[in-house]
């Protein structure tokens, strides 16, 4: 699935994607595996967020006390900021509040906040969560919610693939701690590559096999988009991309030699040939993650799957190499850029003047 069908997905408005409660669980507990209290006194914003559906809500909320959260807010967008073939129904908890407006209902989002105990049942949980209509529509971008964003310490969401990048720098802008979901194929984006370079920003423990499965709705039939079962959806190429720790990224990735990988690998591509090089790049091409060899002192070309593997101090990123347009170092070749310890837009690496797709050059810190 490349960048933009899910973007052109998410445009459409097959955009009514909630992530499973399973899924959030297992990302988050690998950043309370390796910090306990990673979100300890922290206020917690999920922002592009529906409470009536999502999971985000009820996942945080459940687990308010156990995390020793400060404060816990969750926006909405407003139904008439979706497209009109999307139909609405108030959830039964606003229909029978005394606040219930037949006009803010439509035209503006909702927020939703945790802090004590409301019902008196002396724990703080999902029972506790009071709500408001938002001045506005609920718009990321709005003053209304960057307000919230300066007020909070973490900020985690699945926000609209199609303003991903929008929604990266309105976190980054603030230098806040986040944890949001995204396109795989955003890895390439200019503005995502150099925070990844530059040790800002990383993948976080994933989905299996890079495959994500959403609850929606509404019944969703398109080409990029795979139908599981009833509501619920498979989609392909899907990261966490966050700036907190967790214990995989400092795994070392497992290696052979480069002799050995020439003898045992699985891949036929590797196995009795060895490695091919570059026309236009003293380096070589690794096709697979799992066939970088361990006693390489050079550049190699590895897929972007490869940072779902990465450790910071294993390899270092020396850049990246894309098949169209010229780069940021115009005039210089690709190894002057590499040289330079520069971002990388080039057209395409070739082998034997065939272009490969987009790859990431790196080397090995012990080597170097």
């Amino acid at each position: 699935m490349s960048k933009e069908d899910l973007g052109a997905a998410k445009k459409a408005k097959n955009d009514e994607f909630y992530t499973q409660y399973a899924d959030i669980e297992k990302e988050m507990n690998a950043y309370i595996e390796y910090n306990p209290d990673v979100f300890r006194d922290k206020t917690i914003l999920l922002p592009c967020d529906d409470p009536e559906w999502s999971n985000f809500t009820k996942y945080f909320a459940q687990n308010f006390e156990n995390f020793g959260l400060k404060r816990l807010i969750s926006t909405s967008y407003a139904p008439n900021s979706k497209p009109r073939d999307i139909p609405y129904q108030p959830a039964l908890f606003e229909l029978e509040d005394e606040r219930f407006d037949e006009v803010k209902t439509q035209a503006n989002g909702k927020i939703f906040t945790l802090t004590r105990d409301t019902s008196g049942d002396k724990r703080i949980d999902v029972d506790d969560l009071e709500w408001s209509y938002l001045d506005g529509d609920g718009d990321f971008q709005s003053d209304e919610i960057t307000a919230l964003r300066d007020e909070a310490d973490v900020i985690i969401t699945n926000p609209p693939f199609s303003l991903f990048r929008e929604f990266l720098a309105w976190i980054m802008d603030a230098q806040k701690e986040f944890v949001i979901i995204g396109n795989q194929n955003a890895i390439t984006y200019k503005e995502v590559f150099p925070l990844i370079q530059d040790n800002k920003i990383w993948l976080g423990k994933g989905f299996n096999r890079s495959m994500a499965h959403f609850y929606t709705p509404y019944v969703t039939h398109s080409k990029w988009i795979e139908q599981e079962g009833d509501h619920i959806v498979r989609v392909a190429g899907v990261q966490w991309f966050t700036n907190l720790e967790h214990g995989r990224r400092h795994e070392p990735l497992a290696l052979m030699t480069e002799a050995d990988n020439k003898k045992f690998s699985k891949h036929k591509e590797i196995r009795g040939v060895g490695y091919q090089t570059y026309d236009n790049l003293d380096a070589i091409e690794v096709p697979f993650s799992d066939s970088i060899p361990s006693d390489f002192p050079g550049v190699m070309g590895v897929p972007i799957t490869f940072l779902t593997k990465y450790n910071p101090e294993q390899f270092e990123l020396i850049g990246f190499w894309n098949t169209g347009k010229a780069g940021d170092l115009v005039g210089a070749t690709p190894t002057e850029a590499i040289s330079a310890g520069k971002l990388i837009i080039w057209n395409g690496p070739t082998i034997n003047r065939e272009t490969k797709y987009f790859r990431i050059l790196i080397r090995h810190r012990r080597l170097a």
